[in-house]
């Protein structure tokens, strides 16, 4: 039976970020993908220059009536932009900003450096004031982060008006979705809370409640980080048991299935590893829901890259449409197609960059096409405990 996705993502024209990382690997499983481009750049941001366009809220309100007024708005899921993060790419994008306002890089590490950079901004660019780093520093282009940014540095009226609009933009795919979902109750919408990582926000301080209150409540699947699934619920993570406290708070606002990407709890494999747990409540015959929770020690990789998460999130898509009532199955082959897509990535910066040269942001895109056979059947090189 065929399956159809609408995808609301960004867009670049060279590399793989939002739809380019996700509309192939999913077409590549057998689905039908519907894309609309939230922005549309040269290149993700990772990058020394980029160039391109935002969509607004009223464009976007414009490309689905179109979709509805030839009576083809009928689809299975919605998958919407996800978000990354490693402090390498904080430090590239803060690196990008500084070459924009000519300012001095801080050292590679050196946090203090992002508050020089809001200071310098304040002073030199105050229209860039609070939002810059809330954008810029995000590393991946989004839904909704980019937008104060490009607006400011074309020279517009004042970040208040990007706030707005990234606000309204949000609140028009939460429209989007609760239409769709009227039409078909069953449909599935896949969402990554873009909110920060690392204790520290990248959207303006607006959008936090509009995620909270509108997005999370109409999402079936959320993958947040560990600082986002705290910022949501109001609960810190300090413990495995804290996390799973943290999804059942999840699962009361709304989604079925939770996975916290990434946390800051102990792994058991060691150091060189990240700990991410997923929680599912299945609904029985019976009308009672039982509840699977998992965790997974993914390796940590000493790279930066661009496109993952949405990479994931496609991934969790597919699999979890496979694998319906298995989380533990479905995070397994996700996981897996990131590790294989990943290290064929590392393999072939390397090889390109030289021996003891760092890889540019042009050699560490994604090696989408070439990972075509571990995407549609990745051998398993991970597995996930059931709590």
């Amino acid at each position: 039976m065929e399956c159809r996705v609408l995808s609301i993502q960004s867009h670049v024209v060279r590399g793989y970020v939002g739809n380019k990382s996700a509309s192939f690997p999913l077409q590549v499983m057998g689905f039908e993908v519907d894309s609309i481009n939230s922005v549309q750049f040269s290149n993700h941001t990772g990058y020394s220059h980029w160039k391109g366009q935002v969509l607004t809220a009223d464009e976007l309100h414009v490309l689905y009536e179109g979709i509805k007024l030839n009576n083809v708005n009928h689809y299975d899921y919605v998958l919407t932009d996800s978000h990354i993060s490693s402090s390498v790419q904080l430090e590239q994008c803060t690196w990008a900003l500084c070459e924009t306002l000519e300012a001095p890089r801080p050292a590679p590490g050196d946090r203090r450096g992002h508050m020089v950079i809001e200071l310098q901004v304040s002073h030199e660019h105050r229209r860039l004031r609070c939002c810059a780093l809330s954008s810029v520093l995000a590393g991946e282009t989004s839904l909704v982060h980019e937008l104060s940014f490009i607006i400011t540095l074309r020279g517009e009226e004042s970040t208040e008006m990007g706030y707005t609009r990234d606000t309204s933009f949000l609140e028009m795919v939460v429209d989007i979705v609760q239409e769709l979902k009227r039409a078909n109750p069953n449909l599935v919408y896949v969402c990554d809370p873009v909110l920060g990582d690392h204790g520290s926000m990248y959207v303006p301080q607006n959008l936090h409640p509009v995620y909270k209150n509108k997005v999370v409540p109409v999402a079936d699947i959320i993958t947040p980080n560990q600082f986002e699934a705290e910022l949501l619920t109001g609960k810190n993570i300090s413990t495995e048991k804290d996390a799973v406290e943290v999804m059942d708070l999840l699962h009361k606002m709304g989604p079925d299935t939770v996975v916290i990407t990434s946390s800051d709890l102990p792994p058991r494999l060691g150091d060189r590893f990240l700990v991410s747990l997923g929680s599912q409540r299945i609904l029985m015959p019976d009308g009672t829901r039982k509840t699977q929770r998992i965790r997974i020690e993914v390796p940590k990789v000493d790279a930066v890259f661009v496109g993952t998460g949405d990479l994931f999130a496609a991934m969790l898509l597919a699999w979890t449409h496979h694998y319906p009532t298995d989380l533990k199955t479905a995070c397994e082959k996700t996981f897996s197609v990131m590790h294989h897509v990943i290290q064929r990535t590392i393999s072939y910066a390397h090889e390109m960059a030289g021996p003891g040269r760092r890889p540019s942001p042009a050699q560490l895109e994604l090696r989408m096409v070439q990972s075509k056979a571990d995407i549609e059947d990745p051998a398993i090189v991970m597995e996930a405990t059931v709590l």
